[in-house]
């Protein structure tokens, strides 16, 4: 999804400061139930990408809950196993849009043969959804996603990535009315995320705050780092440097190693003419991602700033 923000600048004599694009980690969570819907603690979780060589694993705690930060965006297949009962399901991580799962380990034995080949053709729908998505052809993903909303009308990912795919159009009654409907459904952090994300290109800036505080509360209330970069965003994008700079703060409390949340701060902080809290703030983006994208431009700020 798009993000839109408003360029600010602070002239320090010896340094303009122009703010970039602000990008959310990535994170991915979800839980794992049984039959009977308890908890399934110790299913071993590997997400892999596609189309490279990227693999994470973990294993589900005594919630049957499991989360992995800082993936690369791209396609992924997450397989979670149990003993003998296995499960698979294709997902689009992107920075900044949490990928909520869940899954439930049943054997397959009491399926009939045409449930089973059901299932398996939702699957190919699914996955040819997501990836014309991923090849930019949101209007394709979008047929295709009704489509799957035709049988399983309680779909909500399915309005979630309409509301995705409308957004990347820039068809923001739709988008909105997306995230909406799946908000009604199940309301997420990533769908709260997504309505903010549309306000915010509408320079709806008071609506986008709202979805963004929600975003936060879903997202795991005050200490969850993600959320908290998130809504940071959300008030930097509004203009409001003073409040993103407490967000920025508490999101590097509660993730140090969440280096675009060091260079946020660094930038709120020279927005807000604070120099030595901002060197401090890039200092951390160095210690955190020397090699990161913001890196050149890390150091270039550090050789012009006053000691």
């Amino acid at each position: 999804m798009r993000t839109y923000l408003i360029r600010a600048a602070l002239a320090l004599g010896v340094v303009l400061a122009v703010s970039g694009p602000a990008a959310a980690q990535s994170i991915v969570r979800g839980t794992v139930i049984d039959a009977e819907g308890n908890p399934i603690e110790g299913a071993t979780v590997v997400i892999e990408a596609t189309e490279a060589n990227r693999r994470a694993e973990i294993t589900t705690n005594g919630d049957g809950e499991f989360m992995q930060i800082g993936l690369a965006s791209g396609a992924y297949n997450v397989t979670v196993t149990k003993d003998d009962l296995r499960d698979v399901q294709p997902v689009n991580i992107s920075q900044g849009a949490p990928t909520e799962l869940d899954f439930q380990l049943t054997p397959t034995s009491g399926l009939t043969e045409e449930q089973i080949e059901s299932q398996r053709a939702r699957l190919v729908l699914v996955e040819g959804a997501l990836e014309a998505m991923r090849a930019g052809q949101d209007a394709e993903a979008i047929n295709m996603f009704n489509e799957l909303l035709v049988t399983i009308p309680t779909c909500s990912d399915c309005h979630y990535n309409l509301g995705v795919a409308h957004s990347n159009l820039e068809q923001y009654d739709e988008a909105e009315a997306s995230f909406q409907t799946a908000i009604g459904m199940a309301p997420t952090s990533a769908a709260y995320t997504g309505l903010a994300n549309v306000y915010n290109a509408q320079q709806r800036f008071d609506l986008a705050a709202e979805a963004g505080a929600k975003a936060s509360e879903l997202g795991g209330s005050g200490n969850n780092a993600e959320a908290l970069f998130n809504q940071g965003v959300i008030l930097w994008n509004a203009g409001n440097f003073a409040d993103a700079k407490t967000h920025f703060e508490a999101a590097v409390a509660a993730d140090p190693t969440i280096a675009m949340a060091h260079y946020q701060l660094g930038m709120a902080n020279l927005n807000l003419g604070m120099v030595p809290e901002a060197r401090s703030a890039f200092e951390g983006y160095l210690q955190t991602a020397p090699d990161g994208e913001k890196a050149a431009e890390v150091n270039g700020f550090l050789q012009q700033l006053p000691q």
